[in-house]
């Protein structure tokens, strides 16, 4: 089932909200400043491609530094994905087939404003973070 619903995900929105976070982790890493932004870009725009069987957890040994880095990434980049998200959701709750998908952007808006931090785990084993 999850491979069904990631496939219809794909062509529905998938594909370029991993294009949008592509762009945007190509532009981060044109400083050296923002490579780290970047790679979580990059490490969120998978996720978005193929969403359905995964989860995010809060990492444990997350620091100070991942407060900040989020929000620099929230000025730099956050809001314009969170912004592509709730635009890519409501458009696709207009129809009864599209509203799990909907909802599956929506549930993407706090990785997209908040990446540090977080990580990326299968739903079988959500509490699967480092501790």
């Amino acid at each position: 089932m999850k491979t069904i619903l990631n496939v219809i995900w794909l062509v529905l929105s998938g594909f370029w909200l991993f294009l949008g976070y592509m762009l945007a982790g190509l532009l981060l890493c044109i400083t050296i400043i923002g490579i780290p932004f970047g790679i979580a870009a990059f490490r969120i725009g998978i996720y978005a491609l193929w969403p359905f069987g995964y989860t995010t957890v809060e990492r444990r040994d997350a620091g100070a530094s991942s407060c900040i880095g989020n929000v620099l990434w929230l000025i730099l980049a956050g809001w314009w994905l969170a912004i592509g998200h709730i635009v890519t959701g409501i458009a696709l709750c207009v129809t009864i087939i599209g509203i799990p998908f909907g909802i599956a952007n929506f549930k993407l808006i706090p990785v997209s404003l908040f990446p540090l931090g977080r990580e990326i785990v299968s739903t079988d084993q959500p509490f699967a973070s480092r501790w």
